[in-house]
């Protein structure tokens, strides 16, 4: 038998998880894992299942009938998910997810390295992944998003992750990707967006700084937020030490919006999440 994953979200009504759960029971599949939420200000439901059982295509038919008729229904096979790195000059993030692929602890392939530096090259091909030079001076914006666009189709991955990438994509190339790019970013949003936030977080005194992994949308650094983390620093912080902390921080939040995003527990609710844990 095979582990199964199902996501359905609606608007809500009386009964739907025992009409979800009965229809599983019917087609004799066993639910090892399941969780729901109601967004009432919406008047949404969300809901996610883990089941065991053989041809969840017998589920086509009794499902959706089950449910009410805007449903959005996904079952998938709970397996290793295929990813594209992103990435320009710093190494933390990048080495972190290369250090957990290498050793079985993350739920994905990294089926290549995309970046516009060669600073990374040797770090990358020393973990046998391989490792692709997309330059962007001398072109366009658009020839260098097509470059990068047709490298990462050829690996056809489920999602992109953005490990300290640095430049910022064209409203097509994140339609072209939408919700499916992960990008770090290095403040705890939203505050201090942008390219400096730990520059603006000295100046501004600040007593934490953080990490959010978020969703890329066309409105900068304001996508859905999947996960952030924090910690405590004092007076004696200046902006490179800020920054030195921070990393830290960043690959921890990174490793853990993944780990949600590969297992399907991550449901876009507008600009927000809604996360099962």
């Amino acid at each position: 038998m095979s582990t199964y994953i199902m996501r359905i979200d609606c608007r809500d009504r009386k009964g739907i998880i025992h009409a979800v759960t009965g229809v599983l029971l019917k087609h004799g599949f066993n639910i090892t894992q399941n969780g729901e939420f109601v967004d009432r200000e919406r008047k949404h439901f969300f809901m996610r299942t883990e089941f065991t059982g053989v041809n969840p295509a017998t589920l086509s038919t009794d499902m959706p009938d089950a449910l009410p008729r805007d449903a959005n229904i996904e079952i998938t096979e709970a397996r290793r998910k295929d990813i594209v790195v992103l990435a320009t000059k710093e190494p933390h993030c990048l080495g972190d997810l290369l250090i957990r692929h290498a050793f079985g602890e993350m739920n994905a392939r990294i089926k290549a390295v995309l970046s516009n530096q060669e600073r990374l090259r040797q770090l990358v091909e020393s973990f046998d992944i391989p490792y692709f030079f997309v330059p962007h001076e001398g072109v366009s914006r658009d020839e260098h998003e097509g470059q990068v666009a047709a490298l990462i189709d050829k690996f056809a991955p489920d999602h992109i992750v953005l490990a300290k990438y640095m430049r910022v994509f064209t409203p097509a190339f994140v339609t072209r990707y939408k919700n499916r790019i992960v990008n770090i970013h290095h403040s705890f949003l939203p505050a201090f967006t942008g390219s400096n936030p730990y520059t603006q977080a000295y100046e501004r005194g600040v007593k934490i700084i953080g990490a959010t992994a978020h969703f890329i949308t066309n409105d900068l650094d304001e996508g859905p937020i999947i996960t952030q983390d924090v910690i405590h620093v004092d007076h004696s912080y200046g902006p490179e030490e800020m920054r030195q902390a921070g990393r830290d921080v960043e690959k921890v939040v990174l490793a853990r919006a993944l780990k949600l995003v590969f297992e399907n527990r991550v449901f876009i609710n507008g600009n927000k999440t809604v996360i099962f844990e």
